[in-house]
């Protein structure tokens, strides 16, 4: 006879003493609950993420993007390992593409960050990026702050790298860092202003071996195009750095500079503004995911929704028409 296993539902009670008690296994549950689309599991989701949230915030946010290649997961790995060698303790969010087909995800980071996901001070959770644009989970924030409770120092998030969407990951963390390569042809060309507009820190990464003179080409280049962007409202002029992940050249200024940036923001006072508009940010988004979300499981919608998408797909009636016809039926 063929065994089911679930996830057990614990008391929000038990979910938050394993948190606040660094218990890893409560830690991925609780991971797995905020992340699930059930009714049931929102509401135990809620009540946990408010009995907790006196308890974040004590973290550096991290988000870390670029093209796909640019050798993320080596460099989050090696940067990892130098921050709990130093005696942080490090979670990283790691977001795997999800197939538009199938809707599955490989969730592979753990694979490709090995040594970093045995480390006793780090915690790699790799989730899928579902249909969310932008790069993130669209529970991302909850997973961060359910692993700022659990007593992590640095969060470091990985987007799936798809392009000019990734700026969204701009409204979750403190520091954003861009990794881009040298010697692929196109360097401007290749990523899109929006997310170079909003990067703290661009780190062209590879920058060893016969790569090292195109890295320092790279660099110029990157650093006249900044100073064509407008200057941040917050005050900080982003950087361009080359390093290596390979070979663990460049990683440790990297962390200066994101300590400095830290600095910086806290003394201007931009920090905590920042941080209170991505949380109004954040009951935005989550206002917009439950109107979606209720709209599509609204069972008059959901009896009109195939006719309509057919005289829609066959021109018979204008797309706008047959929206505000559900939308009608939606608030009816």
């Amino acid at each position: 006879m063929k065994q089911i296993f679930v996830n057990k539902r614990h008391s929000p009670e038990e979910y938050v003493q394993g948190i606040l008690n660094s218990d890893r296994v409560m830690l991925g549950k609780a991971i797995t609950l905020v992340e699930s689309r059930l009714n049931s599991d929102n509401e135990l989701a809620e009540q946990v993420l408010g009995k907790l949230l006196p308890h974040t915030g004590n973290s550096v946010r991290i988000g870390i993007t670029g093209v796909p290649g640019a050798g993320k997961s080596t460099f989050i790995e090696n940067f990892g390992q130098q921050l709990t060698s130093s005696g942080k303790r490090v979670a990283v969010l790691t977001i795997d593409p999800s197939s538009k087909k199938t809707k599955g995800s490989i969730l592979g980071d753990k694979t490709r960050m090995e040594a970093l996901a045995t480390d006793p001070n780090a915690f790699v959770r790799p989730s899928p990026s579902g249909t969310t644009l932008g790069g993130v989970h669209s529970r991302t924030r909850e997973t961060m702050l359910l692993c700022e409770a659990s007593g992590f120092d640095v969060i470091i998030i990985e987007t799936v790298g798809v392009g000019q969407s990734e700026t969204s990951v701009k409204g979750i963390v403190d520091f954003l860092l861009l990794l881009m390569l040298s010697g692929a042809g196109d360097e401007l060309q290749g990523i899109k202003r929006g997310i170079m507009e909003v990067a703290d820190l661009i780190a062209i990464n590879k920058a060893d071996g016969e790569n090292i003179k195109a890295s320092q080409v790279a660099l110029r280049q990157l650093q006249n195009a900044l100073h064509m962007f407008p200057p941040n409202e917050n005050g900080w002029y982003p950087k361009v750095v080359t390093c290596s992940a390979m070979h663990n050249t460049g990683i440790k200024e990297i962390w200066d500079i994101i300590n400095e940036h830290r600095v910086n923001m806290m003394a201007n006072g931009y920090f905590t503004i920042n941080r209170r508009q991505q949380n109004l940010q954040w009951m935005h988004d989550v206002i917009r995911d439950h109107l979606q979300n209720s709209f599509y499981t609204n069972e008059l919608v959901k009896d009109s929704l195939k006719a309509l998408e057919k005289e829609v797909e066959t021109e018979r009636v204008p797309a706008i028409v047959a929206a505000k016809k559900l939308l009608a039926l939606f608030r009816s």
